[in-house]
């Protein structure tokens, strides 16, 4: 492995770093220990704080009442390094050193793609109409909080909304904020299709008809019956 803590590193050299915990995919290190209790859980991510801190390097958790979820990857180059995997080796030292088991074959994570003949004409309005920002990669939008997945276009020349698309997405988002994302989204080219349903939710489409849903908790009950 590079000493350069800049190197992006790829699957078959961190194959031979013997970082069982862990697995990679999707540019990251993920990582997942059974806490089995969330006052354990906020032990454990306690010491991770600190062992970030003494690194000067910071892994995304997420902690919940069984287990404790942790990914890492270096911001500044999209990808991993030796930084990450010195920190994913100390992690897994702090999770033993607790009695705390690694389960790294439940961790996954969900990417959305959606086939466009042009990702271009329709990128703007995705990242608008879901909030998302832009992404190191041309061809994906990503929610630039971390808490909701990737959506990518794959470029396929005969695809089209009315055609292709089987399912769609609903964003939820605050009552207040539901209005002025629908707009937005149509200035940046989609259209609105219905607001028969609104304030429950409004239904757009990109330009080539791919549709999503802005919801919100206003009427949904209404909406459903």
């Amino acid at each position: 492995m590079s000493d350069d803590p800049t190197q992006v590193l790829r699957y078959p050299q961190l194959q031979d770093e013997g970082l069982a915990d862990w697995r990679f995919f999707l540019m990251k290190l993920h990582g997942r220990f059974r806490t089995g209790s969330f006052v354990r859980g906020l032990e454990l991510v306690t010491r991770i704080t600190a062992a970030a801190e003494e690194a000067d390097h910071h892994p995304d958790v997420v902690l919940t009442y069984p287990h404790v979820d942790v990914d890492l990857h270096s911001h500044d180059v999209h990808g991993v390094t030796s930084r990450d995997v010195a920190l994913a080796r100390r992690i897994s030292e702090i999770a033993a050193a607790m009695g705390v088991e690694a389960a790294p074959r439940e961790v996954s994570t969900l990417e959305l793609a959606l086939d466009v003949p042009d990702a271009a004409a329709v990128k703007p309005f995705w990242s608008t109409v879901l909030g998302y920002g832009d992404s190191a990669w041309e061809t994906q939008v990503e929610d630039p909080g971390g808490r909701n997945g990737t959506l990518w276009f794959q470029e396929a020349p005969e695809a089209t909304g009315e055609v292709q698309q089987r399912f769609h997405l609903d964003i939820v988002v605050p009552r207040e904020v539901a209005e002025e994302r629908v707009e937005a989204a149509v200035a940046a080219g989609g259209t609105l299709v219905t607001a028969e349903h609104a304030p429950a939710f409004w239904v757009l489409a990109d330009a080539h008809g791919n549709k999503v849903c802005v919801c919100t908790a206003d009427g949904r009950d209404l909406a459903e019956e």
